[in-house]
This record gives structure tokens, C-alpha cells and sequence, in this order.
């Protein structure tokens, strides 16, 4: 055997025996507030997750909010999910692969957050262990991702047009804006009339209802690329209704927890276009399905963002390398969010609006793990019962 067939049999061959798993919750303030139909951010706070396997580290970010306002988890329910369920179930196990944790989470009902932080802690682990890209781990074909923004609601009309000019400016590819009665329509007209060519897309994240249709048909008029979960966070029945009204395409969000609701939701007609958030739907393997079963019924996906730490925006970066990542998604430059980032080197985007992704090992970015030290504000070690 030659030593490449050897190498490469080593590195199929590799197990994981998860020895221990570090909580930690940090705490950064952002660089500028973000504001949606939920309310307005000023800072995160983020729970990271360590998995030691052996010699090897992974990472990964619970993408749960300060509220349970996007979703019903939150931090306060993410630590204690993970370590009373989640962690016992994956701690101690030698696995073949960072996918077969899924199945031994499955028995919690939920919790896809919570579930995600521990399973892309051990995708990292497994390429890295690997010696692997993760995106390449992951099924991966695209070298580089196209970024898109995505814009809160400011305080001013100017203040979100001078937002807009700067975007723009950097190269990003696709202006998302958030949206919520009272600030959607007037606005919408004074991007478009300043901007009539630029791919513009609108997020209300469930502020309005069926008894909105004429309000949401004026949207219409500004040739948007989409309107993000306008309805219900829950509801797939009343899109497909409101998707038969609107020229406009809607994308769903907060409806699609995993492959099935993806599947209902084509089949019904609610969407024309899927956002996948990998802690949305619980980890790669769901976001995984998510994608494929969009590509076998040619609907284009994106990643959306979580306002996540830089280790959560590499796996965002890992994950749009899968094929059918056709629009740009939310994730975007670490300065847009982050005065200093906890990787190194920082998720920069090209002048043309794109990400380059990276050949090493894992998910390409070394944890700064002096600066996430510094700004822990509580830790925990769970380690497996001997």
C-alpha cells in the first residue's frame, strides 16, 4: 500500500472518544446595535462549546439569543439542556462519525440549538482530527462564498440609507433590510428609488398577518429577490396561502426546524426560497437534508446569520460551500459585528463581496483562546464517568 492510500485509510478510519465537553459563556458587546421586529441588541451573549476528543479540540456556538424571543430556547435554557441531556449522551462514546451524535440526542425533544453546539463541536473535532477542511468534510464543492448584509432598522431613515452606502461600498452582493409595520413600505421606496438595480430582499420575522394581504402586496412594487417569514414563526398553511397572492417570492425561516417542514413547505407552496441556519435545525446533519432536499425541487437556499462569534461564522462559511447555496447569504465580514473577533485570522470579505474558504484543517480559523479566557464569564468541564 502505497503511504497516500495509507494516510488516506487512517483518516477514514478515525473514532472519536469524547472525553470531556467545556461550557463557557462569553460576553461581547457589538459594534453597532442591531434592531429587528423582537427588539433591539446591544450585546451577545454567547455559549461556546468545547468537545475534547483525545487530543482534540472542536468548537462550536449555541446560536440561542440573550430572549426567547426568535425562538423559544435562549441561553439561560441551552447550558442546562446540554449538560443534564446532551452532554451525558455523546460523553464517553467513541464515535465513527461527528453525524452519529445526532441520533443519540434525538431521544430530547427540541433543543436544536443546544443540539447544535454539540454536534458541530464534533464535525470540527473530526476534520480536525482528520486533518481535513471542514468544508470538505462536509460535501463542499464551492471555493469561495458569496456574502450578502443584513441591515436592522436604524434609527433614521439617513442613518440606514449611510448603512446601505457603506455596504454597498465594501462589495457585499445582496442588502437585506429588516422590516416591521411602520417601517417597511416608505423605506422600502426610498432604497429603491435611490437604488433601483441592487439585489434587495426584506426580513419581518413573523411581525405581520393574513389580515396584512393588501399591506404585503405592496411590496411588490420593488422588485425584491424576497420577504422573509412575513407570517407566523411556526406557520408554513398561511405562507403557501399568502405566497399564492404575492409576485414577490418568500423565503422561510423560522418555519423550517428540519427536512420535513422543508419538504411540506415546498410541496404546499409556501416558499420560493429556503434560508438554512444550522442552529436553527440542529446541527450539519439536518442542514444537510435541509439543502438536499431543496436541490431535488430546485429551490435556492442561502445561510443566514445569528450574530454569531467568529466560530460560529466559520461553520456558516463551511456550510454555504454545499451546491445549492445559490444566493448570498448573511454571513459577512467579523468587523461588521465584532471590534475584535475570537479567531484569528478574522472573517474578511473581498472587494467583489465574497469569502475565500480555507485549505486547513477544521474550519480554517485558530480560536483566540487567550481572548475568549478573557471575556468568559462562567465555565463548566463535564467530563465522561470513568
Amino acid at each position: 500500500m502505497r503511504k497516500t492510500e495509507l494516510l488516506e485509510d487512517q483518516a477514514s478510519s478515525t473514532r472519536l472518544k469524547v472525553e470531556a465537553i467545556t461550557l463557557r459563556e462569553i460576553r461581547m458587546p457589538l459594534v453597532h446595535f442591531f434592531e429587528t421586529s423582537f427588539g433591539r441588541t446591544y450585546s451577545r451573549r454567547i455559549l461556546l462549546l468545547t468537545v475534547h476528543c483525545d487530543g482534540v479540540d472542536g468548537w462550536a456556538e449555541s446560536v440561542a439569543g440573550e430572549d426567547p424571543y426568535y425562538s423559544s430556547e435562549w441561553t439561560e435554557s441551552a447550558w442546562p439542556t446540554i449538560k443534564q441531556y446532551l452532554a451525558p449522551a455523546v460523553l464517553g462514546r467513541t464515535l465513527t462519525s461527528a453525524c452519529e451524535s445526532a441520533s443519540l440526542m434525538a431521544r430530547v425533544r427540541g433543543h436544536r440549538m443546544a443540539k447544535t453546539a454539540v454536534e458541530n463541536a464534533l464535525w470540527d473535532a473530526e476534520a480536525r482530527q482528520k486533518k481535513q477542511p471542514l468544508w470538505k468534510l462536509l460535501g463542499g464543492t464551492k471555493r469561495e462564498i458569496q456574502c450578502g448584509v443584513s441591515i436592522g432598522i436604524q434609527d433614521s431613515v439617513e442613518q440606514l440609507l449611510d448603512k446601505i452606502e457603506l455596504e454597498l461600498a465594501a462589495g457585499y452582493r445582496r442588502i437585506k433590510l429588516k422590516v416591521k409595520p411602520g417601517w417597511d413600505l416608505k423605506i422600502l421606496e426610498r432604497v429603491r428609488s435611490r437604488w433601483p438595480d441592487i439585489l434587495l430582499s426584506c426580513d419581518a420575522n413573523s411581525a405581520y398577518t393574513l389580515d396584512d394581504l393588501d399591506h404585503l402586496r405592496e411590496f411588490d412594487q420593488f422588485n425584491l429577490l424576497m420577504i422573509e417569514q412575513p407570517l407566523w414563526n411556526d406557520d408554513i398553511y398561511y405562507h403557501a396561502r399568502l405566497q399564492r397572492e404575492l409576485r414577490t417570492a418568500i423565503c422561510l425561516d423560522e418555519s423550517i426546524r428540519h427536512a420535513r417542514d422543508c419538504a411540506a413547505a415546498i410541496e404546499t407552496g409556501a416558499c420560493r426560497i429556503v434560508n438554512i441556519k444550522v442552529g436553527r435545525v440542529g446541527g450539519f446533519t439536518e442542514a444537510k437534508k435541509v439543502h438536499d432536499v431543496c436541490q431535488r425541487n430546485d429551490v435556492p437556499v442561502w445561510c443566514g446569520g445569528m450574530l454569531e462569534s467568529g466560530i460560529g461564522r466559520a461553520h456558516n462559511i463551511a456550510l454555504s460551500t454545499l451546491q445549492n447555496f445559490k444566493l448570498p447569504g448573511d454571513v459577512s465580514a467579523s468587523k461588521r459585528y465584532w471590534k475584535e473577533d475570537v479567531i484569528e485570522p478574522e472573517v474578511e470579505v473581498t472587494a467583489q463581496g465574497s469569502i475565500a474558504v480555507s485549505d486547513e484543517p477544521g474550519t480554517g480559523y485558530r480560536i483566540r483562546e487567550d481572548l475568549v479566557e478573557e471575556l468568559t464569564v462562567r465555565k463548566e468541564t463535564l467530563r465522561a464517568k470513568s
